[in-house]
């Protein structure tokens, strides 16, 4: 799958990480052709057919020995913890959350995005991973920092990578979105630089989602950050995007342990 997104980070080796694409998948406009969501109007005949290729490329390339453990997420700040034995059969329900964090080798993790942040967290020794799904309401409301959370190392010994999301020119976002960003925030995370004056509407701001994240993970004293430089609505041959298209698919991903560091 020649243009799906390989994180440049200093990961330990048996970290493995992806970013699906729209390319390599089955489905139709207006899904095309990668969609991976059930929840956004594809065929789910089509949509497992999907999975079950990346299944095959997690496999092969990255060490998978379970099934992707896939979320239901809700824009919110609810971490779990992935089961030690991943799901693996369609009568297991889907946990509702928006991150989610494992130490066990083979077992991908895995959020579903198009246009909001994905993001990436791992130890440096290559013993615990976790992936975030961070929109505005969810990153506002802390998402990231309790994802830090759950790793059993400090702070600065976690590594962190942004994978594509809605970039700075491209987010505009009412007053009232801002507002309740800048009330949230605590008290030495500076929010305020992320937003500036929008060009369309009156009282509009253009967000900057991986400014506010880079913000609040280094008020919690996580300085390796990576990633960020992607725009899910402009690069539109790449990416899906929500803003962009209204009805479209969502790109995975995905973070999975090896055996032990290399």
């Amino acid at each position: 799958m020649p243009d799906w997104i390989i994180p440049d980070w200093p990961a330990p080796a048996n970290v493995k990480a992806l970013v699906t694409t729209r390319s390599g998948g089955i489905s139709p406009a207006p899904w095309d052709s990668m969609n991976l969501a059930t929840h956004v109007g594809d065929l789910a005949e089509r949509v497992e057919q999907n999975r079950q290729r990346l299944q095959q490329y997690l496999q092969l390339h990255h060490s998978a020995s379970h099934p992707v453990q896939w979320l239901n997420q809700i824009h919110g700040t609810v971490v779990i913890e992935a089961p030690i034995v991943a799901q693996g059969n369609s009568e297991q329900p889907v946990p509702t959350a928006d991150a989610i964090y494992t130490t066990q080798p083979g077992l991908p993790i895995a959020v579903l995005t198009a246009d909001c942040l994905p993001v990436f967290f791992c130890d440096q020794q290559g013993t615990q991973v976790a992936v975030a799904h961070a929109g505005w309401r969810g990153l506002s409301a802390g998402v990231l920092e309790k994802t830090a959370a759950c790793f059993a190392c400090a702070p600065d010994q976690l590594l962190v990578w942004f994978g594509p999301a809605i970039g700075p020119r491209q987010f505009e976002v009412g007053n009232e979105v801002r507002e309740q960003v800048l009330e949230q925030a605590a008290a030495n995370v500076d929010c305020e630089s992320c937003f500036t004056k929008g060009d369309s509407k009156s009282g509009h701001w253009l967000a900057d989602l991986y400014g506010i994240a880079k913000a609040k993970l280094y008020a919690v004293g996580i300085t390796q950050i990576s990633g960020g430089d992607f725009c899910t609505v402009e690069q539109s041959r790449q990416f899906f995007s929500y803003r962009r298209d209204g009805q479209t698919g969502r790109m995975a991903s995905v973070i999975v342990l090896g055996d032990k560091a290399g």
